[in-house]
């Protein structure tokens, strides 16, 4: 079976409205959702599929933690990983669980505060994509307040590499890599007490276009549409119930 170590397989949208949650983003991305058995004595899972490819959840949570995006990052062993992050100064949240047939999966907070799961499914990860499909996942992308323990910790639980992009006044980006594969970027969070998140980007075909139809269906545009060279324009989002997310148009020899 095919493990892409280190590959974000999976975005789940953690929130306390689900039925909102759905009615917001299947119209923007069209996207549509499918309720999943999940075995006995558990309800069944909603399902994001994009052009009949499941590439994401909802997930209902009722306990008062802010509403946000966490992404399923693909690891070897669920177990051993989940020891290692913590003993390396992440806090857990839920403890190695098996979920059905779809596979195992633990949560943790890193040690700057940015929740994410630790996966290994029972089947085998999606292969990478030449061109990613409109709708799909393009990027993830950790703003976090401590940038060296950020890549230091990722660096030792996962294994990625670190390359460093020059973007100008901003600063240095980081970009994590598994051999030539780019999987994510490291940011400084650049609001003043904001928390450490990850941010998921959905490729569009036209991000201004994107942003102006997400705001009529009740988000908040908090970038407004905006060039990276050599990369595509991209818009940052907070949907009708507090979680952002990014949409980007890339440029067609870096989609």
């Amino acid at each position: 079976m095919s493990t892409l170590s280190g590959k974000f397989v999976w975005f789940e949208h953690v929130s306390n409205d689900v039925a909102k949650a759905r009615a917001f983003y299947e119209p923007l991305f069209n996207w549509h959702v499918e309720r999943m058995p999940m075995g006995e004595g558990q309800p069944p899972y909603p399902v994001i599929h994009n052009h009949n490819v499941g590439i994401g959840g909802l997930c209902s949570d009722a306990s008062g933690v802010a509403s946000h995006w966490l992404p399923y990052v693909s690891v070897p062993d669920v177990d051993a990983a989940f020891a290692a992050a913590v003993a390396a100064g992440a806090s857990p949240l839920t403890g190695p669980t098996d979920y059905g047939q779809a596979g195992r999966g633990a949560a943790l907070a890193d040690p700057t505060g940015a929740r994410l799961c630790l996966w290994h499914g029972a089947h085998e990860d999606r292969a990478d994509a030449e061109v990613t499909p409109l709708g799909d996942w393009y990027w993830n992308e950790l703003w976090t307040t401590d940038v060296a323990r950020a890549l230091a910790f990722y660096q030792k639980l996962i294994g990625y590499t670190v390359d460093t992009m020059d973007v100008g006044v901003d600063g240095p980006y980081y970009l994590l890599k598994v051999g030539d594969k780019m999987r994510g970027g490291v940011t400084p969070s650049t609001n003043p007490g904001a928390a450490s998140m990850w941010l998921p980007y959905v490729g569009v075909d036209d991000c201004d276009a994107k942003a102006a139809q997400a705001q009529k269906l009740g988000a908040q545009v908090l970038l407004a549409p905006n060039d990276i060279p050599g990369v595509g324009r991209f818009a940052i989002l907070l949907d009708p119930l507090g979680a952002a997310l990014a949409v980007i148009k890339a440029n067609p020899r870096t989609a």
